[in-house]
């Protein structure tokens, strides 16, 4: 799982952040003290740290030795190296240089993870005397050490971390940035059976056509202006005007969350769409996930989100299972000065929307919606927000101008004032998921959940070389071992009229026999 070196000045808040990534890695915890408790003038610090940790952490006091310290299955903090180097050279007996190479040799090669605090040396002058001199200058070796092998590496000013740069994928776990930014529309080649995108097939109607052929004649000559789009919304749903905020599609949405909410630990309920935990890690956000349980139907429970976490986000029908949560199990997310964003993207492809929040006024639950699905307009980029006030306004503070264009704002204009297409739209996800369903039910070896959408996720042993087979007959579907809680043999299939279901279900059954 690799090293993270977290950096910071004294009071910069690094150990604090430090903690919030151990936290989240939902690993049995093992904390490093390196000051020394018989040191009087420590008293103070150290009784704070205490104070900060939870009381099921394991606390041990360093010795010589930081690599004995390491423990597979755990994730360990060592708090922090300048402390260690200064108790080192007062005790005179260790090679400090090695002690530190060792470290960082088993952080990287073991199977554990391993969150390394240091100061952050020689931002100031250099000091007058010669034993300052040395431990400055063991420090700044110590950390290029740590740095040269570390996964991910952050300098925390503030109480805010800045990522560093580095060579490598970022760690704690996560996928390459290029795996959580790895979507469907990517995987489809010029004349493939598309069972990858889940938009429904056919593109726009034909009314949503005429709206925005009128847009392109009388609105893109002066900038967009959001204010009817906005009321029609807002009546829509019935929230007042203050609350909807439009963006870029709904991915938008969801990348401003950061900005706009500065959390100090975010939970992202997966398996789910990934843009949030990106958009996250780019804003340096340590982010928790809560992995849904397959044998629990994918189930969401909201015990398993971490109490510290002050955003937590869940799509509702999450993707790719399918899964649609009930409003209970959502509200039961919501704690005192937390955010819960429930990403509502597919929900319009359910009848009657059972389970919704966009209704519900709440002063601390954001909803993101988008038209890509239901109306096939992914080219658009039509998508919006719906918050309380204060939520909705900190959005917007984050919010480039002129996010929505004019045509997307038309669109979502036309939907919303004639909310019925949205029925037909989900009658018609349905009718195609069933049939799809009905006919990957016969192939022995399938497993499948039940899903709200339009589309279903299946386990298939081998669901690599099934994909392959897919592929080299010309149908596309989406391997979903990118999506956390997910592994290789997790395909996403999406639903299509009875000829296309039946030609990928002959195909895929052929696959599976082989």
């Amino acid at each position: 799982m690799g090293l993270t070196l977290v950096l910071g000045g004294t009071r910069s808040g690094k150990s604090a952040y430090a903690e919030a990534i151990a936290r989240a890695s939902g690993l049995p915890v093992r904390y490093v003290a390196t000051a020394d408790p018989q040191d009087g003038s420590m008293d103070a610090r150290i009784a704070a740290h205490v104070l900060r940790r939870p009381p099921e952490w394991e606390t041990v006091v360093a010795g010589d030795d930081l690599a004995s310290t390491l423990s597979a299955g755990t994730c360990v903090l060592v708090d922090g190296i300048g402390t260690w180097l200064a108790g080192v050279m007062h005790r005179g007996h260790a090679d400090a240089p090695a002690a530190v190479a060792a470290l960082a040799h088993a952080a990287a090669a073991g199977p554990g993870r391993v969150i390394v605090v240091a100061e952050q040396a020689g931002e100031g002058l250099l000091p007058p005397d010669a034993l300052s001199r040395a431990w400055l200058d063991a420090l700044g070796e110590a950390t290029q050490t740590l740095s040269a092998v570390a996964r991910r590496a952050v300098l925390v000013i503030a109480g805010r971390a800045i990522e560093l740069p580095l060579a490598a994928a970022i760690g704690d776990s996560a996928p390459a940035r290029e795996d959580l930014r790895h979507h469907g529309d990517t995987l489809v080649r010029p004349g493939d059976t598309d069972h990858a995108v889940n938009v429904l097939a056919g593109g726009p109607p034909a009314w949503l056509r005429e709206a925005l052929r009128r847009a392109l004649e009388e609105d893109v000559d002066t900038y967009p202006r959001e204010a009817e789009t906005v009321a029609a919304l807002a009546a829509m749903h019935g929230r007042a005007a203050a609350e909807i905020v439009p963006c870029n599609g709904a991915a938008q949405a969801l990348w401003l969350l950061p900005a706009a909410l500065r959390p100090r630990l975010a939970a992202c309920v997966y398996p789910g769409f990934t843009e949030t935990e990106a958009a996250l890690r780019a804003h340096g956000v340590p982010v928790a996930r809560v992995l849904r349980d397959p044998e629990r139907g994918f189930a969401l429970d909201p015990a398993a989100v971490p109490e510290a976490a002050d955003l937590v986000v869940v799509g509702n029908p999450a993707s790719p299972t399918g899964t649609l949560d009930p409003a209970a199990a959502l509200l039961a997310l919501r704690r005192p000065g937390r955010t819960v964003v429930v990403d509502e993207a597919f929900m319009d492809l359910v009848p009657g929307e059972p389970s919704s929040l966009v209704r519900e006024a709440l002063p601390d639950v954001i909803v993101t919606r988008s038209l890509t699905k239901s109306l096939a307009i992914p080219g658009l980029r039509a998508g919006y927000a719906v918050a309380a006030a204060p939520l909705a306004d900190r959005l917007r503070a984050v919010r480039p101008p002129w996010s929505c264009n004019a045509l997307a704002l038309a669109a979502l204009r036309a939907m919303a004032q004639r909310p019925e297409v949205l029925g037909a739209g989900a009658a018609r996800a349905q009718s195609e998921r069933a049939d799809l369903e009905a006919r990957l039910a016969t192939i022995p070896g399938v497993r499948m959940w039940p899903a709200a959408a339009n589309y279903v996720l299946v386990r298939i042993a081998g669901g690599a070389a099934v994909a392959a087979a897919l592929r080299d007959a010309g149908i596309a579907v989406r391997p979903a071992a990118s999506f956390p809680g997910l592994t290789a043999d997790d395909l996403r299939i999406t639903a299509r009229g009875p000829g296309d279901n039946e030609r990928l279900a002959d195909v895929l059954a052929q696959a599976v026999a082989q």
